[in-house]
């Protein structure tokens, strides 16, 4: 592998890095596909008895479950939406005479909402902390936060392709497109595709042009 210069850009006080120029050599190996297993014949009928057939249905019925609405604003439940300021403080309840309970300090932040009442909206951050914050704090703007150290983004959603940056543990970047299994993010001047398992502020099942 060869590499350019690499530039170590500033994300909300958490870094992510950045290569002017990166190529991949190599490839990786196929694993050889698995042939599907037989079914075994059923077993022949005995002499002057009649074979009976059991059929099964193997078939899978799949349950779709009712997405959840907020009762304020009518958007889904659980969503993701982002820190829009420096400070957000996150209150033991839905009102000003609630205690505060955690703070959020990085921008652009990405949450998860999980109810509302009213003008509050109750978060959560990564690590499952949070509290009742007021919606002008919030923006729907989404980002995410890179999950694993070093992780590599490609040019293209294939694991192949040319390696654009990396980004550290604790990145936050913006949220692009996304298939079933990849997203590409964008941070200071660096984007790529990375797999959605490394990366937190997106389900897993979700896809986004």
């Amino acid at each position: 592998m060869t590499g350019g210069k690499i530039i170590l850009a500033a994300v909300s006080g958490i870094a992510i890095l950045a290569a002017a120029v990166w190529s991949v050599s190599g490839a990786n190996a196929t694993a050889g596909a698995k042939a599907p297993p037989t079914t075994a014949p059923p077993p022949a009928a005995a002499a002057g008895k009649t074979a009976s057939t059991a059929v099964s249905d193997t078939s899978q019925i799949q349950l779709v479950t009712p997405t959840k609405r907020g009762p304020v604003t009518h958007l889904p439940l659980p969503r993701y939406v982002s820190l829009k300021g420096s400070r957000g403080n996150a209150r033991r309840g839905p009102s000003l005479s609630h205690r505060i309970d955690w703070v959020f300090t990085h921008p652009g932040m990405p949450l998860k909402v999980t109810a509302e009442y009213g003008h509050w909206r109750r978060v959560e951050d990564s690590e499952g902390q949070g509290g009742w914050i007021h919606y002008s704090l919030l923006s729907g703007v989404r980002r995410v936060i890179v999950t694993q150290d070093m992780v590599a983004l490609h040019s293209r959603p294939d694991e192949k392709s040319e390696v654009t940056a990396k980004a550290q543990l604790g990145a936050i970047a913006r949220l692009g497109a996304c298939n079933h299994a990849w997203c590409e993010i964008e941070a200071s001047g660096a984007d790529g595709w990375l797999p959605k398992t490394d990366l937190w502020g997106v389900d897993p099942d979700e896809v986004r042009d």
